[in-house]
């Protein structure tokens, strides 16, 4: 969690109240982890960015209609969520090519012993990440945000539980079945 609910709720009241540099603190505190949950649900650095940023915008559209009692955490998170599927909702029936390839160049300076882990470990590393985000993006909606809030985000079951406005043993059966249709996705790297 980026910050704590009590400064949440103050600068939440205070937004609602007309305080726009309330908006500046919440921007401060939830950027960060908005763009990586946003990150690991649509796996594209410059759409995570515009979908945190819209999550921000909505907030501040939305800040005289939203209820005093509104759990900010929990309204983040739900709209990001939502945008999220949105987006993917669109790229699927909007697919694009990119003009260009992005190519790692050479330096051309001298090799040096090093003491990072050797190119094969680092390929193999990359290989595991990529089949674990491939695996979490194949999972439906409920179950992928849930996942990812709980692994990714350290939210307890009664937070993704308001997030997703269930209950906990929900969110609590919804993660175990992202682990069972994980598992199979996933017995190839064992």
């Amino acid at each position: 969690m980026p910050s704590d609910p009590e400064s949440d709720r103050r600068d939440f009241l205070a937004l609602r109240g007309g305080d726009d540099n309330a908006l500046d603190r919440i921007l401060g505190r939830w950027e960060q982890t908005l763009f990586g949950f946003a990150y690991r649900y649509v796996q594209n650095e410059s759409d995570a960015r515009d979908l945190a940023a819209e999550t921000l915008v909505r907030l501040y559209e939305n800040r005289a209609d939203l209820r005093e009692d509104t759990r900010l955490s929990a309204w983040l998170f739900t709209t990001l969520a939502n945008l999220c599927r949105n987006h993917l909702r669109w790229r699927s029936r909007h697919p694009s090519v990119p003009l260009e390839e992005e190519v790692g160049g050479d330096d051309g300076g001298v090799v040096v012993a090093s003491s990072d882990p050797s190119p094969r470990s680092l390929a193999m590393e990359r290989e595991t990440l990529a089949a674990v985000q491939n695996a979490i993006e194949q999972l439906p909606h409920d179950l992928k945000v849930t996942l990812l809030l709980y692994y990714f985000e350290n939210l307890s079951y009664r937070e993704i539980g308001a997030v997703l406005g269930c209950a906990e043993r929900s969110v609590e059966t919804r993660l175990y079945r992202a682990r069972q249709q994980l598992r199979p996705l996933l017995s190839s790297l064992s």
